[in-house]
């Protein structure tokens, strides 16, 4: 078994369209390089240039906020679901 990963509109120009991708990795950090290794290029839209989640860019695992947990430290197991959610802004 694995880890799903949920993937946004934005993003999955990046993942050929995928909305959904599996990968295994034992914490957050690794799933991001797993997907990097998978879909080249997906670390930059995620991470900014010192390794960090961007400001516009939140994770989620199992639903928790990664910022609450223990960020790209967080600890992810098989059944594990992910969900890449960007920031949305606007109204008036």
């Amino acid at each position: 078994m694995s880890i799903d990963v949920r993937i946004p509109a934005p993003l999955r120009r990046v993942t050929n369209g995928a909305d959904k991708v599996s990968v295994e990795a034992e914490n957050l950090a690794a799933v991001v390089e797993a997907l990097n290794e998978a879909y080249p290029g997906i670390k930059d839209r995620l991470c900014d240039e010192s390794g960090s989640l961007r400001n516009f860019v939140n994770v989620y695992v199992n639903g928790e906020d990664v910022r609450f947990l223990d960020g790209l430290n967080t600890l992810t197991k098989s059944g594990d679901e992910i969900s890449i959610v960007p920031a949305v802004a606007g109204g008036y």
